[in-house]
């Protein structure tokens, strides 16, 4: 079998991709800071920042093909720490797209909707890109560093992301079921728009653009929903108390990065090619299948 390096193990994309990749691909998954185990992948801590730590990866490793998951992907965080999360989210991904270009091999790397400022979904692959945040900023020049040194490669624009999580990792739904599980209020936006996917699902699509695409590929799910009624559907298939959730507006949270209120991503191209989202209800309802 053919080696495939995903970067980010430990988060909640890189944990979903080692799985979903183990039938096509020999796994090797990097970590940082959070170590952990995958039946079937072999992990390897690796400072991505460190430009030497990374060739010396590829020359022990020779893997045939990279997907880069690993990111500093909170937009607060990213607001407030810009050099920090530039290091990572930009001049770590351009060296990878240097690496994978010596040797001609294939190169995802997962953008973000966050590249839109919101005011003209949904969002095409040519559509004209402005971030109003330093994460859709960094992203952007990621995307462009990234295509000079590599125009091979496969910049696929991920979506909202929700699913089960490793220990090391999250995803927004986990919160929202704890909170009303406590018969506690939870407050949605009824404002914010999106095209939310699974683990499992975005984690198909990054391998079918891995192998099918050059350049930029969209790979949102085919329905555009708002954090309140995404809530409501959650609260419908886990069987929780739906009195809890509560509709409110972005204006009513102050977050240090501004957010777009609808960056919901036509992904026809991808569909097109193969790429199958499930409805929100039916991708939600799977999350209840006790996995093997």
């Amino acid at each position: 079998m053919k080696k495939l390096l995903i970067t980010g193990a430990s988060g909640f994309l890189g944990w979903h991709l080692c799985q979903e990749a183990q039938t096509e691909w020999e796994v090797y998954g990097t970590y940082y800071t959070h170590p952990l185990d995958i039946p079937g992948s072999k992990l390897v801590k690796v400072n991505l920042t460190d430009f030497t730590e990374l060739k010396q990866i590829f020359r022990e490793i020779q893997p045939d093909a990279v997907i880069h998951t690993a990111a500093q992907s909170q937009p607060n965080f990213c607001q407030t720490h810009p050099d920090e999360s530039y290091i990572i989210n930009v001049t770590a991904s351009c060296n990878i797209a240097g690496l994978c270009a010596d040797d001609a091999i294939p190169y995802a790397f997962t953008s973000s909707e966050l590249v839109f400022n919101g005011l003209n979904s949904p969002y095409r692959e040519s559509d004209r890109i402005c971030p109003i945040n330093i994460y859709g900023e960094q992203k952007v020049m990621a995307e462009v560093g990234i295509l000079e040194r590599y125009p091979l490669t496969a910049v696929c624009r991920m979506p909202l992301m929700f699913g089960n999580v490793p220990p090391t990792a999250k995803s927004f739904i986990q919160p929202f079921i704890q909170t009303l599980q406590a018969g506690k209020e939870l407050n949605l936006f009824i404002d914010e728009f999106r095209t939310p996917v699974s683990g499992k699902t975005a984690a198909k699509g990054l391998l079918l653009a891995l192998t099918k695409v050059n350049g930029i590929i969209h790979l949102g799910g085919k329905e555009r929903i708002s954090r309140y009624d995404f809530g409501q559907i959650l609260a419908e298939v886990f069987q929780l108390p739906a009195t809890g959730i509560k509709a409110c507006r972005q204006q009513d949270v102050k977050m240090a990065a501004p957010r777009p209120a609808d960056v919901s991503l036509d992904s026809s191209l991808a569909f097109a090619l193969g790429y199958q989202p499930l409805s929100i209800k039916e991708e939600l309802a799977a999350l209840l299948i006790p996995h093997l």
